[in-house]
């Protein structure tokens, strides 16, 4: 990572803005790219808020805010990722969408560059075929987890064709942000999402039993087991419509064990997607 000066993050979303807040926090330049510059700086103000609060609780300061603001620029047609050394994918979990971002992407960003999608679900190996074959070693996946400036773990996941030395960056990468790199097998879901969905598939099935309500399956997860938040409250922050897509997929992959349940899908035709929309399987004020 000595090399490394320019880093470019494609999607101002919750996932790629706070991504992008990582590298800045930790010295390096950040360019972000957005469909729209009004969509880029409504994800640098979210940043702001985020920082407001780790200042509050005293693990940051107003001079550090500044800093790691200023650091992040903006753009919507891509300027800036010409001399970027890493570039980090965060965009809707679609694999058009992506397979446009990286076609484009290779066209502008110099030969060296690494390319890593934040995909949670889609194969890697089949992303690359995005890229021409000079970057194939160069692409690989990191997938960050939610809230990406909290949380320490990230996936690191090469494609078939994936460079050792790109992984080896890519972990050192990693490491450098103070985040804990973990490198995991091309397959659909990678390993913590195999996990994660099997018990929300199961807390579903709960509620539909009638076993137990949202508010005291969360309660006996964090009392219980241990967990910082519990099945429902998580599936709110991550938004029950990509919970369902990624659900989806893993059924496609694994079979009954992943068939999504239907109270979640009712949730998602009723658009009560989470936190995001105010109301999930818990209400918010938004």
């Amino acid at each position: 990572m000595s090399d490394v000066r320019k880093v470019g993050v494609v999607g101002a979303g919750m996932m790629g803005a706070e991504i992008a807040l990582c590298f800045a926090a930790s010295g390096f330049d950040v360019v972000i790219h957005e469909t729209s510059l009004d969509l880029a700086k409504k994800g640098k103000e979210r940043l702001g808020g985020i920082l407001d609060k780790s200042i509050q609780k005293g693990k940051a300061t107003p001079e550090e805010k500044t800093r790691f603001l200023e650091s992040i620029a903006l753009t919507d047609d891509f300027e800036g990722f010409e001399d970027a050394d890493v570039v980090v994918e965060a965009v809707f979990e679609d694999f058009g969408t992506k397979k446009e971002v990286f076609s484009r992407l290779d066209t502008i960003c110099k030969p060296q560059c690494i390319f890593a999608t934040n995909t949670s679900s889609l194969p890697i190996t089949l992303l690359a075929t995005a890229v021409g074959p000079d970057r194939t070693g160069k692409f690989l996946g990191a997938h960050f987890f939610s809230p990406a400036f909290v949380m320490k773990l990230v996936e690191v996941i090469p494609a078939l064709d994936t460079d050792e030395d790109s992984v080896a960056f890519m972990m050192d990468c990693c490491r450098k942000i103070n985040k804990i790199p973990v490198r995991v097998k091309d397959v659909a879901g990678f390993a913590v999402n195999r996990l994660l969905h099997a018990m929300w598939v199961e807390a579903c099935r709960l509620l539909e039993e009638g076993v137990a309500t949202p508010e005291d399956i969360d309660n006996a997860c964090r009392y219980g087991l241990g967990h910082p938040i519990g099945p429902f409250a998580l599936m709110d922050l991550t938004s029950n419509d990509l919970n369902l897509r990624v659900q989806q997929i893993l059924f496609d992959a694994y079979g009954e064990r992943f068939r999504p349940r239907p109270v979640l899908k009712q949730l998602v035709d009723a658009n009560h997607l989470g936190r995001k929309t105010g109301r999930g399987w818990h209400r918010y004020n938004k």
